[in-house]
């Protein structure tokens, strides 16, 4: 007798195999048997035309603090999402010494991740000091499984208090830090995550607590890992857009051999304009691995549309001289961009060689307006600026702003991709086909009215089921399964074989894709999130139970805290893969 089984579907086991038709049984959590089955089962799905796949592994993703609120982590789990891994960037809600830490924390992910303050405080009790108080009180109460790992920025801000910010840490702070860290991963964290990137920037625009942590820093906490099994790292790359400079290939490739583990970074954009940045990052894990390290670059596979704001810190801010108008008061704020010579200056500036990586952003005609909050500029939602511009005969950066202005700077603007050229689909295939790359990078649970990552699994089934189909559907479904899950150490995780947890997804590969991205007013305070529901999701299962039926979520909470060293296993890097 079965608690569940699947009857007819199409299986794609994870492991990159062709699909076959198999049933699928589950009992006590597991996966049973596959085959031609026969017995009988407490629930019976008939999965007839449909695709059987492991649940996906979302490597890079935020929802340390949404946790909180929504067990279920949506939209991710709608998504097919059944495993995701937290506390990225150095962003993680523990430990922390005090509820000065607390809430020096909660303003810091305000102000990086764009999580709404306000939703922080009502929705986050911080009712924990320790790493394991964080992870205890997440046991048996959410629906997917969960691994965390120990955020830089905690560590640095608990021990060093306000001199993290402005200071290199001393001998004894260095030694408090690694204690701490072990302490944590004894606790059950994944490893060690950290960010030097120069967008991470917070009160005053000044850089985050791990940004001022010398290289030294960085080896001796990273090495802490190396005690610990089943352990990782993760680095958020300064050079993600224009590329890795020498001192970070020189710094991951140390950080990776001290913790004798695979280090990951986030995020490798690739576009055919910049060739020579595409050839810095790919060549940042050849570097690694003649030194006898593993460094892997995460990438989506997918293009994931991020909103900009004049009301909200966004890209617009790393303008050069741009932060200088758009960081005054709203009143100040309006007036600036109101004035002839204010708008002159700043657009002249968006088209200086300075500009750099951001000159993405700076093809104002391009940009598609989108939700809109005045009279004034009702009707103007889906269309774009170039042609509002020529109805109007005024420019395109002056009819954006004016557009902006009758909002309160509140419009939602939408930048046209650059990166959409058949040249940048190409250099992306040829990426995913490396070793050292891994599809994942939503920031789910992060920029939550600013981008909507946590859909990319349904849209990218879709794209290689019905669109440019650049990989096998049984090749995306590896990468988004088994490559995890075997990077991370996951134990009887990412594939469809007797003895694995059960966590499957059965979705109908006429239908499924992501749906058009919304804003919702669902967050703690009635504040707004980025939203686009499942297409052709049928059933999720996380240990053999159904949190999602038919694209919603069923309350239930199977989930799993995941703890270091008894639900992951050490993955070796080469020049440690004889000990």
């Amino acid at each position: 007798m079965f608690d569940y089984l699947i009857k007819g579907g199409t299986v794609i086991d994870g492991t990159g195999a062709p699909a076959r038709e198999a049933d699928v049984a589950v009992l006590d959590g597991r996966i049973a048997a596959i085959g031609a089955l026969d017995g009988e089962a407490t629930t019976v799905l008939d999965a007839t035309g449909l695709m059987v796949c492991p649940g996906f592994i979302d490597p890079h993703c935020h929802y340390d603090a949404q946790i909180c609120w929504d067990p279920a982590l949506t939209s991710s789990s709608l998504h097919g999402v059944t495993t995701v891994i937290m506390g990225n960037c150095g962003f993680s809600l523990a430990p922390v010494g005090n509820e000065a830490d607390a809430l020096y924390i909660s303003a810091m992910l305000a102000g990086v991740e764009g999580m709404p303050l306000e939703s922080l405080a009502q929705g986050v009790p911080w009712d924990w000091l320790t790493f394991a108080e964080y992870l205890d009180r997440f046991e048996g109460g959410i629906g997917v499984n969960m691994g965390c790992l120990v955020g830089h920025n905690a560590l640095r801000r608990t021990v060093m208090g306000e001199d993290a910010v402005g200071s290199e840490a001393d001998e004894a702070q260095l030694a408090e830090m690694a204690r701490l860290l072990h302490e944590s991963i004894e606790a059950g964290g994944l490893g060690f995550s950290s960010s030097q990137s120069y967008t991470h920037n917070y009160a005053e625009r000044r850089p985050v607590p791990s940004r001022w942590a010398a290289a030294e820093e960085l080896v001796s906490l990273s090495a802490v890992v190396a005690d610990h099994e089943g352990t990782t790292l993760q680095w958020v790359s300064t050079g993600c857009l224009d590329g890795l400079s020498a001192d970070e290939y020189d710094l991951l490739t140390r950080m990776s051999l001290a913790g004798q583990r695979p280090l990951n970074w986030n995020v490798f954009t690739i576009d055919s304009a910049r060739l020579e940045a595409f050839e810095k990052q790919t060549g940042m894990g050849d570097y690694a691995a003649a030194q006898g390290a593993r460094v892997v670059a995460l990438t989506m596979p997918v293009l994931v549309g991020m909103n900009m704001s004049f009301r909200h810190y966004c890209g617009l801010n790393l303008l050069p001289g741009w932060d200088d108008v758009l960081s005054l008061p709203l009143a100040e704020r309006m007036e600036e961009l109101s004035r002839p010579e204010v708008r002159q200056k700043m657009e002249a500036a968006a088209a200086s060689p300075e500009a750099g990586v951001m000159s993405r952003l700076t093809d104002f005609s391009t940009y598609e307006i989108g939700d809109t909050y005045s009279a004034k500029n009702a009707g103007l939602k889906g269309r774009l600026v170039a042609d509002i511009a020529a109805e109007r005969g005024t420019g395109a950066f002056d009819t954006l702003l004016d557009i902006v202005l009758a909002d309160d700077l509140d419009t939602v603007l939408w930048p046209s991709p650059t990166d959409d050229d058949d040249e940048s689909w190409r250099m992306r295939q040829e990426a995913w086909k490396r070793d050292d790359v891994l599809i994942g990078g939503s920031d789910a649970g992060a920029h939550l009215d600013r981008m909507a990552g946590s859909s990319y699994p349904t849209a990218w089934l879709a794209d290689c089921l019905r669109g440019k189909g650049l990989t096998s559907i049984e090749d995306a479904v590896r990468h988004m399964t088994d490559a995890p899950a075997r990077l991370f150490g996951l134990i009887d995780r990412g594939r469809i074989a007797e003895g694995c947890h059960a966590d499957l997804v059965i979705f109908d590969p006429d239908n499924v894709d992501a749906g058009e991205t919304v804003l919702v007013n669902d967050l703690p305070g009635d504040n707004r999130r980025l939203w686009s529901d499942p297409l052709g999701m049928v059933r999720v299962l996380v240990g053999g139970s159904e949190i999602v039926a038919d694209g919603k979520p069923t309350g239930n909470l199977p989930g799993a805290v995941l703890r270091s060293g008894r639900d992951t296993a050490t993955v070796p890097i080469p020049a440690f893969a004889a000990n």
